[in-house]
């Protein structure tokens, strides 16, 4: 569903997901070891269980200067093993939701109620190593 919206607004976008949920370029998993290069930004929303693992994952295989925005939970900022992630590769900025957001399950926002969950995009650009910024929207 994001891959849609940036289409809209003029974004050239390759999807791709683990399985086949109705939209996408291709099924491709993201964490194969054949997935070695990528031109371009990556913005997803892993799966929160391997949301390290997508992280570094993007960081070696984009170009320097580019940038891998992912969509988490703000819990993500915690962690013995996610400090070492941040001292490795420190985000560029983290844009924290202001107001929670209900995510759709499928597209569909009728399955469940309201949030109770914080999200942030977190964003990195390749070589960056300043410190962290943090802002936030909606």
């Amino acid at each position: 569903h994001m891959s849609k919206v940036l289409a809209q607004h003029g974004y050239r976008v390759r999807s791709s997901d683990i399985v086949n949920r109705g939209y996408g370029d291709e099924i491709a998993d993201f964490l194969a070891t054949d997935n070695i290069q990528w031109h371009g930004d990556i913005v997803t929303n892993p799966p929160y269980k391997h949301a390290n693992a997508f992280v570094e994952k993007a960081l070696q295989i984009v170009q320097e200067g580019s940038k891998v925005a992912m969509f988490l939970k703000l819990t993500f900022l915690e962690g013995k093993a996610r400090k070492e992630l941040f001292r490795k590769y420190p985000p560029k900025t983290v844009y924290v939701a202001s107001s929670r957001i209900k995510c759709a399950l499928n597209g569909d926002f009728n399955i469940g109620g309201s949030s109770v969950t914080a999200y942030a995009w977190f964003v990195w650009q390749k070589g960056y190593k300043g410190d962290t910024i943090i802002k936030w929207f909606n």
